[in-house]
């Protein structure tokens, strides 16, 4: 075995020695700047609605859309961070410097809660509350989007920059890649547990902004520990990034829109080595334009062509591939949707209800540790009691990426069903108790619906991360990985806008309609509702698109899988 790593370098550019750098140590140096990060973005994401309603006394509808678009937003850059490491900047100096943005974004935030000029006064009375002003929320907004910035960027690096450190060509390095992601999950569940927790509980009782200090802080001292690896990372050279190849093909594409493709189709232009080669497909023939070789294409003798103007069949294959991606992605975004009503909604429902154990009182924000336990009880159950069984019943390792997928949206569909019902009972409650302040009812009856989407969370992450995966080309992982995190975004912007069309049709002739400005006036329950049925509409809509999906050789998957490292994430993810 070579002293170095054909296809990594050092800090000073030389190949990179395997004795001097990359292994465990500097991947747990970058673990560090993952858990702070999730600890900064979920310990703000759970709670921010209370923070919405009861100091700056905005309306119900209004602080589940703050929230919603704040998380919208951190994972829809997730695509600009990694374009800027593909393109420009590398993983190692795109983590750096959006490591310190998210710094200054949580300094930031912690200075606004701190400031009484920067909130309003409280309220004189019950129904007397005097909301934020532009000016307030301003500020808040500029905090609370430079910290969606520095998320956005950290994670789109991070875990790509983690398994660089290792050599998949080596079978000892291959297999401490594997640990390495195993441990990467841990170190993103204990994150979200500290800061559903321990930091949820310090907003509440000590002070919001000692809570965001502390990230701050604890952010500041994992950047300092994350440079001093500096000399011991491994550095893979950026091979551009795969958006722009995607746009040369449907501009090359479009400008030979008005061409025939040739009878033979061994025409198509095609540079790609042998061994790397994508066959040509029948479907999207309109793509395959893209490779008709016109005559103007190859300005000089023997030089390589404009690929703005002409591409090669596997590259169009690539594309054609992505393509085949977006039916299944599309579905997936509901569930998300639902996901954005367990910190938003399900948390006002808990601010409502009794939530003390003894002279203990949970803070509403709390109540999502249940999701995050859902996901790993589901995750134990289903790698020690499913897989096993499963392989000796049908010979098979657990299920498809397709069906881990399919169960994520049903137990998210039940779980919305069960919120409905519940929230019907605590609506009910509240209307005989003359809407006190404090419901007399427990707060423990939150948890089939936090526990069932959760359970959701468990299959649906792995089986989407799973098939973005293997179902896209080799030189598209990040891409994939990319396209993947955006139904997150979109699905908190879709819940963004479905409360915002709600309120407006249900709101008519002078009723603040379902979701009213106080909870306990309006029909969350029929929200609920909404989006339980939503969710059997968008389930149909999946199993049909999961039936026409033709899948890539099994194989192959496999191959690429190995060859990426990414696999192991999959497989040690659940």
């Amino acid at each position: 075995m070579s002293w170095t790593v054909a296809d990594a370098v050092d800090h000073k550019g030389f190949p990179a020695d395997r004795t001097k750098t990359g292994g465990w140590v500097p991947a747990a140096l970058i673990l560090g700047i993952e858990i702070c990060e999730r600890l900064s973005t979920m310990g703000i994401a759970v709670n921010l609605v209370t923070y919405l309603i009861g100091t700056m006394h905005m309306p119900s509808a209004t602080s589940a859309n703050i929230v919603t678009d704040f998380m919208g937003t951190s994972f829809l850059l997730c695509l600009l961070g990694g374009f800027l490491a593909d393109s420009f900047l590398g993983r190692y100096k795109t983590i750096g410097i959006f490591a310190v943005v998210q710094t200054l974004g949580t300094g930031m935030l912690a200075t606004v809660t701190k400031l009484p000029q920067l909130r309003p006064p409280p309220c004189k009375a019950r129904n007397s509350c005097e909301p934020a002003t532009g000016f307030q929320m301003g500020i808040l907004y500029v905090a609370l989007y430079i910290i969606a910035l520095g998320t956005g960027g950290l994670k789109s690096s991070v875990s790509g920059f983690g398994t660089d450190q290792f050599d998949d060509k080596d079978e000892k390095e291959k297999s401490q890649m594997a640990y390495f992601f195993n441990r990467f999950f841990f170190f993103i569940s204990l994150g979200t547990l500290m800061a559903v927790t321990v930091l949820v509980y310090l907003q509440d009782e000590v002070g919001r902004s000692w809570a965001y200090g502390i990230c701050s802080v604890s952010m500041f001292i994992a950047i300092l520990i994350f440079f001093s690896g500096t000399k011991r990372y491994r550095y893979k050279k950026s091979t551009g990034s795969p958006i722009v190849h995607i746009f040369q093909v449907i501009v090359a594409a479009i400008n030979k829109r008005k061409m025939d493709l040739p009878y033979n189709l061994s025409l198509l232009y095609e540079d790609t080595p042998e061994a790397s080669r994508i066959q040509h497909t029948d479907q999207f023939h309109f793509l395959d334009k893209a490779a008709i070789v016109a005559s103007d294409d190859f300005v000089h003798p023997g030089s390589a062509p404009n690929p703005w103007k002409l591409c090669s069949v596997t590259r169009v294959e690539e594309v054609k591939m992505m393509v085949r991606l977006l039916p299944i992605w599309a579905t997936t975004i509901i569930f998300w949707t639902t996901y954005a009503q367990m910190i938003t909604f399900s948390v006002e429902q808990a601010s409502t209800m009794e939530r003390s154990i003894g002279s203990f009182q949970i803070p509403a924000g709390s109540l999502t540790v249940f999701f995050v336990a859902a996901i790993l009880i589901t995750c134990a159950v289903y790698d020690r009691v499913i897989m096993p069984l499963w392989k000796k019943w049908k010979g098979k390792p657990g299920f498809t990426n397709l069906q881990r997928i399919a169960i994520g949206l049903v137990l998210s569909t039940l779980g919305m069903a069960a919120a409905a019902v519940v929230e019907k009972k605590r609506l009910s409650v509240a209307k005989a108790s003359g809407n006190a302040a404090t419901l007399p009812l427990s707060v423990f009856l939150l948890i089939p619906q936090f526990f069932l989407v959760g359970s959701g969370e468990a299959f649906i992450y792995t089986g989407q991360l799973d098939f973005f995966i293997t179902q896209s080309p080799k030189g598209m992982k990040t891409m994939s990985t990319g396209l993947f995190l955006t139904t997150l975004s979109l699905g908190f912007f879709v819940s963004s806008f479905l409360v915002t069309v709600v309120k407006k049709v249900t709101g008519n002739h002078g009723s603040q309609g379902w979701l009213a400005d106080k909870i306990d006036n309006g029909r969350l329950d029929c929200f609920y509702g909404l989006l339980a049925i939503l969710g059997v509409v968008n389930f149909i809509v999946y199993i049909i698109c999961a039936v026409w999906y033709k899948p890539k050789n099994t194989k192959t998957a496999a191959v690429q899988m190995e060859n990426t490292g990414n696999g192991s994430f999959a497989e040690e993810k659940c």
